[in-house]
């Protein structure tokens, strides 16, 4: 009998097991799936990781926190975000030497509406460990003037607006991949000079986390998946500066089966997150 109910027991522990639904699968750019533990192997051999997140899903969120709490306990850190615009760094650093409270962060600085629940996380983890936390974004006046009136209209900027701005003239190549993307995605509503707001995003982005990159350390930043996948917009601007330094790209996708991965997810980056397409959003 107790041998009958050990088998009973045995089989439903089995189908429990292998019926579970994965809300998300790791791969690699090949579409092999990976172990987190050995991403997080690979990862730690970075000198600058680019963690391309869906702004709105959780799972991307999480795992954020979760590398850089483990990667921490591997390296020196240095952490930065596309949420955060440059000219609000001193603001951003009084609070991370707690000098002001979250209030007066979030009354200071222009903090994204999903603020405190997707990113104070990762902000608060660098103010308890003493950390650099870097605002990298181009101030988004700066890239609505771009979409208005193209790469010329920085010129006539005052010298001390220039400063959260990458150096001028801005490198630019339209014919990238994700760029020539943007103007097919967009249709009628596509424009040069929006392919141009884009790229003082990504060059603004790419020359705060150079500027702020310190030998021996790991730098992760935390940008929308589009800035980084396919191994262009960031990181091309950032391999203009420094093309030997060891970059790692983590990209987000959501798919409704994530048993497999979609060939038009393939080589987006060193590691793909697929997550479930009804996993529920931030917002």
């Amino acid at each position: 009998m107790k041998n009958s109910i050990l088998c009973i027991y045995l089989l439903l522990f089995s189908f429990a097991a292998f019926s579970q639904k994965d809300p998300f699968i790791i791969y690699k750019a090949n579409g092999k799936k990976v172990s987190y533990r050995k991403m997080l192997k690979s990862l730690e051999k970075s000198d600058i990781i680019l963690f391309g997140e869906l702004h709105n899903n959780p799972i991307a969120h999480w795992l954020q926190f979760e590398l850089t709490v483990d990667l921490h306990e591997k390296k020196q850190l240095i952490l930065g975000a596309e949420m955060l615009e440059a000219d609000n760094q001193q603001v951003l650093n009084l609070y991370l030497k707690d000098s002001i409270s979250y209030k007066g962060l979030d009354t200071l600085a222009r903090l994204w509406p999903n603020y405190k629940t997707d990113y104070a996380p990762l902000v608060d983890f660098a103010k308890k460990e003493k950390l650099d936390f870097i605002a990298t974004n181009v101030p988004r006046r700066y890239a609505n003037l771009v979409y208005k009136k193209g790469f010329e209209a920085l010129d006539s900027l005052p010298g001390e607006e220039k400063q959260w701005i990458a150096p001028l003239p801005i490198a630019f190549d339209s014919e990238l991949p994700t760029y020539k993307n943007i103007l097919s995605m967009m249709g009628d509503h596509g424009s040069p000079t929006l392919v141009m707001a884009q790229a003082i995003k990504d060059a603004t982005m790419a020359h705060f986390i150079m500027e702020n990159y310190k030998n021996d350390h790991l730098f992760i930043h935390y940008n929308g998946a589009y800035h980084s996948d396919f191994y262009e917009g960031i990181l091309w601007y950032l391999k203009k500066e420094r093309e030997n330094l060891n970059y790692r790209i983590i990209s987000t996708v959501s798919q409704k089966d994530v048993s497999e991965l979609q060939e038009e997810n393939y080589n987006k980056a060193d590691f793909i997150i697929c997550v479930d397409s009804d996993m529920t959003t931030t917002y």
